[in-house]
């Protein structure tokens, strides 16, 4: 992360807080040394940002007059508040991160008042996490697959516990409400092929391009797609 993107991220952490947040507390969720923390608080204190605290108390920010309100309903900032904490708990690290910084910042945009209020109503919705890391690998290498058009080659176990190598090109993602699923163009059956994400035993991302075209696209399965579809899938 360079330099910049931390010390946003540092502000945005301070203004969600209201009280001292310490520099060990800042330095888990940033995942850089007490030292670097404490070189940043500097570096913001010379931009011009009115920071309180001393190292091995916390640190808050003196003022939060400066910053604007955020411009949403509170059915609004209910829904996206739960839509964050669903993403956290049910995609991979890199989106459940962007989640809880996305989160991170609204919450210090908020008045006081607000933010306490969306807070106790937020943990009266509880999303479980169980399994996160199976239902989710190779989430992120999937994604990177789809935005760059590349094929991937993996290691595929059925529901009938078959173990298969399949060539394929990655086109979207589904979630069933227990797991993710791949949407692929499969080589091998020259098809549409649904794979479940936690039934891939290995992935690679190659160099292969693929082309996305009429006949062979997301949108273009998802409009074949109906409630008979089975749920076994390959």
């Amino acid at each position: 992360m360079i330099k910049s993107e931390r010390l946003l991220q540092l502000l945005t952490l301070l203004r969600a807080k209201r009280t001292a947040i310490t520099a060990t507390q800042l330095a888990e969720r940033l995942e850089v040394s007490e030292r670097t923390i404490y070189r940043d608080i500097k570096s913001l204190i010379a931009s011009g940002i009115d920071v309180d605290g001393e190292a091995g108390v916390g640190y808050m920010l003196a003022s939060k007059s400066s910053v604007p309100p955020l411009m949403f309903s509170e059915q609004e900032l209910e829904s996206l508040m739960l839509g964050m904490r669903l993403v956290k708990a049910l995609s991979d690290d890199a989106l459940a991160h962007s989640a809880q910084t996305a989160l991170d910042k609204i919450k210090a945009v908020l008045p006081e008042r607000s933010a306490l209020a969306h807070e106790q109503k937020t943990t009266k919705f509880v999303v479980p996490d169980f399994g996160h890391s199976k239902r989710a690998q190779y989430s992120e290498l999937i994604r990177q697959a789809i935005e760059q058009k590349c094929c991937l080659s993996m290691t595929y176990i059925d529901a009938k516990e078959r173990r298969s190598t399949r060539n394929v090109a990655p086109l979207g993602l589904l979630f069933w409400g227990a797991t993710w699923t791949l949407v692929a163009w499969c080589e091998l059956r020259n098809d549409y092929r649904m794979f479940r994400l936690d039934r891939i035993e290995l992935a690679q991302l190659t160099d292969v391009p693929f082309e996305v075209t009429e006949e062979r696209n997301f949108q273009h399965y998802l409009r074949q797609w109906d409630e008979s579809a089975s749920t076994d899938f390959w």
